[in-house]
């Protein structure tokens, strides 16, 4: 197994050793009635790894979800044209020369496809994963709640101009009340907030136990729902002209948007994902009061996330469907102001180039859409090439040492093409 403790180097060195010698074996997990305890994954280590690995595609039999039906005309067949992309080189932030085989193992990816004109061009799967495994997405899963929002936009449903207190009058005193829906869109929200994972005190981590992504440490139980944790969320400072990525900023887009429109994120979603193809149904996880988790929540299979890529590469249709209106998407392509993204070094150092709008992060120059989510997952969409990319992943800490790599390894592969 690859230990997140080693230096970049050395997980490239062990990645090599591993294909010199061969693959790694996956661990047995959860295989008798019960497990053994050391093979055993539950809701209290499904986030660690190397529970992870069996965790991040199981996650349906560990908590409460809400299915997005795939719908009844079943799957479509995905064509394949197959590239030798396992040799391709691009150049780590370690300075050393890297293949894209050797990161997809060191970067520990269990499910890595590249999409082009509709095509499968290359598809790998490791540690077990099947094609038929649901994977989650963590915060890929805001970007695909940007995209339903600004369709509710175009079809004149919400207004983005508008304040969150004009659809959510229980947010009063929070942070986001004097918020509008755009600065809610584009992470722009004056807000008392820490994105620290490993802080059992953090708003994050408060955010972990009351959407149910983690059991509440003794001591910490304050909130027992998004419904209650949200408004108690306190303003710093005046919203706009910043970025500040804040995985509860999205939940309140989505109540914004679920109350705008009178249905749940997963039905909007679901009025998509049930016409383009897709093999298996998606789902979201639920938190305890049934509020589908909207800012990290969602589970797909690989193809099924690039069929939604698909469909956002060829400007919201599907065969003779117009399912996203090309307005959208063009919204969202045209990105935002560069400075203000590159202002916050954190995120601009793994995506240089950037800018940040709609819960996506777009490379307008380039006319590419990237949504990323922690421990490793991607979709990567590039509108001129009509090329997707899809990588689902389980990395032992949630950000840090092998992200800005990927997001290099996969712009390589879309120049490549």
């Amino acid at each position: 197994m690859l230990n997140h403790t080693m230096t970049l180097s050395e997980h490239y060195q062990l990645a090599r050793e591993m294909l010199e010698t061969g693959k790694e074996v996956p661990l047995p997990f959860m295989k008798g009635f019960p497990a053994e305890p050391e093979l055993r994954v539950t809701w209290s280590n499904w986030m660690h790894p190397p529970f992870n690995r069996w965790g991040f595609r199981h996650l349906a039999r560990l908590r409460p979800s809400i299915s997005v039906s795939a719908g009844s005309a079943g799957a479509d067949v995905l064509e394949s044209s197959l590239l030798p992309l396992d040799s391709l080189h691009f150049t780590s932030t370690c300075g050393e020369d890297v293949t894209v085989l050797e990161h997809l193992l060191a970067s520990h990816t269990d499910a890595f496809l590249v999409m082009q004109q509709g095509r499968i061009v290359y598809e790998r799967y490791f540690q077990g994963q099947q094609a038929n495994d649901r994977h989650i997405m963590f915060s890929v899963t805001k970007s695909l709640i940007g995209l339903l929002a600004e369709q509710l936009i175009s079809e004149g449903k919400l207004d983005d101009q508008a304040l969150t207190l004009d659809y959510i009058p229980e947010l009063a005193g929070s942070a986001f009340a004097d918020a509008s829906i755009r600065q809610l869109l584009d992470m722009a929200v004056g807000i008392a907030y820490s994105e620290v994972y490993d802080d059992p005190a953090s708003e994050s981590s408060q955010y972990g136990y009351a959407c149910g992504f983690q059991p509440t440490p003794s001591g910490y139980e304050q909130y027992r729902s998004l419904y209650e944790f949200l408004p108690s969320l306190r303003k710093n400072g005046e919203h706009g002209g910043f970025f500040h990525y804040v995985t509860a900023t999205t939940e309140v887009l989505a109540w914004v948007m679920e109350r705008a429109c009178g249905q749940p994120c997963a039905r909007l979603l679901e009025a998509i994902w049930s016409e383009i193809g897709c093999q298996r149904d998606g789902y979201f996880l639920a938190d305890p009061w049934g509020r589908n988790v909207a800012g990290a929540g969602f589970s797909a299979t690989l193809r099924d996330m690039a069929r939604l890529g698909r469909l956002i590469a060829h400007q919201g249709r599907y065969q003779d469907k117009t399912l996203i209106s090309a307005d959208t998407i063009r919204r969202i392509a045209k990105g935002a102001d560069p400075a203000i993204y590159a202002a916050n070094t954190e995120f601009s150092g793994w995506t240089p180039g950037a800018s940040y709008t709609s819960q996506w992060y777009v490379f307008a120059e380039s006319q590419q859409l990237m949504a990323g989510g922690i421990h490793g997952q991607y979709l990567f969409i590039d509108l001129q090439k009509d090329i997707v990319v899809v990588k689902q992943s389980a990395l032992p800490t949630a950000v840090g040492y092998m992200d800005s790599d990927s997001v290099t390894m996969i712009r390589t592969i879309m120049k490549r093409l």
